[in-house]
């Protein structure tokens, strides 16, 4: 992501030093935040680590540079799509981004067997911000691509779909009981969604807002209506 943004102007990396998946947007408060040279080589780009969530590093990030314009959060092993949102690391920062008036855009991509194809997607990320960085104001973005060759950009909403929600057990080395997480959805995707073009094998883009306000509740309750 550093190395593709680099052309666009003045890259810097604040990065959280230990794995955050689902950490959400989490902010650490009970404790003082501290940040460290990374110790992978970046290049000419500097580049830190920092021992708090991924909406800390933005937090932390802005307020060390206080002349950022843009955050770019991932690219994330994994998709965010749909209801993962609620829960999504990578989102938070570029969420915590858009909560600081500063354009926040999260990147994602599948994860089956090895590494993502980073370096074939590279063109592909490249258009992706060459549209999104010019867009005029702020904003908040959710992009994910699929897993390759991708066909082409989408703009594209939410997928908002019910799930099973499963809890696995097994057993650890040492015998005792353990639990994984995990959910299996029960509907198809929607044409016209994020997880719909992921599956159709195009880069989604998906334009969100912070205010989660359901107005058409709102507007009944306010005219005294109950259902």
């Amino acid at each position: 992501m550093a190395k593709v943004a680099e052309p666009f102007g003045k890259v810097r990396v604040v990065a959280p030093d230990i794995e955050q998946s689902s950490m959400g947007h989490a902010i650490t408060h009970s404790r003082p935040l501290s940040y460290k040279p990374s110790p992978v080589d970046f290049g000419s780009i500097e580049a830190h680590r920092v021992n708090g969530t991924p909406a800390d590093c933005v937090s932390l990030g802005i307020h060390l540079w206080n002349k950022t314009d843009v955050v770019l959060s991932g690219i994330n092993m994994g998709s965010n799509l749909g209801n993962s949102m609620w829960h999504s690391g990578t989102l938070a920062a570029a969420k915590q981004a858009a909560l600081l008036r500063i354009k926040g855009i999260a990147f994602s991509i599948p994860v089956a067997q090895g590494q993502p194809d980073f370096e074939g997607i590279w063109p592909h990320v490249t258009e992706t911000l060459e549209i999104l960085l010019k867009y005029p104001g702020t904003g908040l973005f959710n992009v994910n691509f699929p897993a390759a060759n991708p066909k082409k950009i989408v703009w594209t909403r939410q997928s908002v779909r019910q799930y099973d929600g499963k809890i696995v057990p097994g057993i650890d080395p040492m015998g005792r009981k353990h639990y994984w997480s995990t959910v299996v959805p029960l509907e198809p995707a929607e044409e016209g969604t994020d997880r719909w073009a992921v599956e159709m094998g195009m880069i989604s883009i998906t334009p969100l807002r912070l205010d989660l306000t359901d107005e058409a509740i709102l507007k009944k309750a306010l005219a005294g209506e109950t259902g």
